[in-house]
């Protein structure tokens, strides 16, 4: 088959991805072969690509070179085998969720990282909703706790996780204010922001404003100014973080997070997203009823792979980048 490949960690994708023709990957008996028809790209797709930061290499993918030859992750395809161990799937069936080598014509999944693919996508658009999706609907419902009549403030509305953080969020009732840059306010706007905030322009801290929950969606602002932008019970969830930093690489921050929180009248936290089919579904019930549509900035094929992820990494993009396959 063909599939995108690495022999080493790198963090500049055009040194270190090529595609090639190598074996079908073969699969346990507690798990399924899925025909990917679409993947898709992720801050956490560049991280697992370079090894970076250090401590991701501690956390199973491979200290001195990746475990998996393959970064992709996200997918929706069809089910062509199933392991002997596996119920709740059978060949033909289409799915979404998340797999191993997904930036190739095959890869193996655990069913319970899949999904029943929703009836109103795309394979594409589908390929789109498995790791973001999850991450924003744990961060809206899970860890902002957000309830009908909340002030709901989302740092990075334009992203992967945001486009879809803005719309859970408004799905359970809030008043959502959305913050990106000058270029992506119509696409928030389209999404359902009920306000934004343009951060070239405007400051979040400016006291005008307190928010009940605030969402900050790899953002690298000062604890005190996301604070400053609370109600004195609010909370505060962070997630992700971004700097160019080998060992934390944007966690230190999100550790003085954990540690000031017992200290103050605000939640201020953290997490690390669940990958299940349990919130696979949810999210596909969303989708179906409506309420949640993926935002797709731009597909490439799996041959651009790296093109791909360069586009993401230049901060361009409006919602999800997708590999059609």
């Amino acid at each position: 088959m063909k599939s995108i490949v690495q022999d080493r960690y790198g963090p500049t994708p055009e040194d270190v991805l090529r595609l090639a023709e190598i074996d079908t990957p073969t699969i346990r008996s507690d798990e399924v072969l899925v025909r990917v028809h679409a993947a898709s790209v992720d801050r956490g797709t560049w991280h697992v690509m370079a090894g970076l930061p250090y401590p991701i290499r501690m956390a199973g993918f491979g200290l001195r070179r990746p475990r998996s030859a393959n970064p992709g992750r996200a997918l929706a395809g069809t089910v062509h085998i199933v392991g002997a161990g596996v119920t709740g799937f059978k060949p033909g069936d289409e799915v979404f969720g998340i797999g191993s080598g997904s930036f190739a014509e095959y890869a193996h999944a655990r069913p319970d990282k899949l999904s029943l693919k929703p009836e109103n996508l795309a394979f594409g658009e589908a390929a789109a909703v498995p790791v973001s999706g999850i991450t924003a609907l744990q961060a809206v419902r899970d860890h902002g706790r957000v309830r009908a009549g909340q002030k709901v403030l989302i740092v990075g509305a334009s992203g992967g996780v945001g486009s879809f953080a803005v719309q859970i969020a408004k799905a359970c009732g809030a008043e959502v204010t959305a913050v990106c840059s000058t270029s992506k306010l119509d696409l928030v706007r389209a999404l359902g922001a009920d306000h934004v905030i343009d951060y070239t322009r405007a400051d979040i801290a400016d006291g005008q404003g307190r928010y009940d929950v605030i969402l900050d969606i790899g953002g690298n602002r000062r604890l005190s100014r996301l604070r400053g932008a609370l109600t004195p019970t609010g909370r505060l969830v962070i997630v992700g973080g971004e700097t160019d930093g080998r060992w934390l690489g944007g966690i230190d921050r999100q550790l003085r997070a954990h540690a000031l929180s017992p200290f103050v009248g605000q939640n201020l936290g953290t997490f690390v997203a669940s990958e299940n089919s349990a919130d696979l579904t949810a999210i596909r019930e969303l989708i179906e009823s409506g309420k949640v549509t993926p935002a797709i900035d731009r597909t490439y094929p799996l041959n651009e792979v790296a093109a791909a992820i360069r586009h993401m990494l230049d901060g361009r993009t409006c919602g999800k980048v997708v590999i059609t396959i």
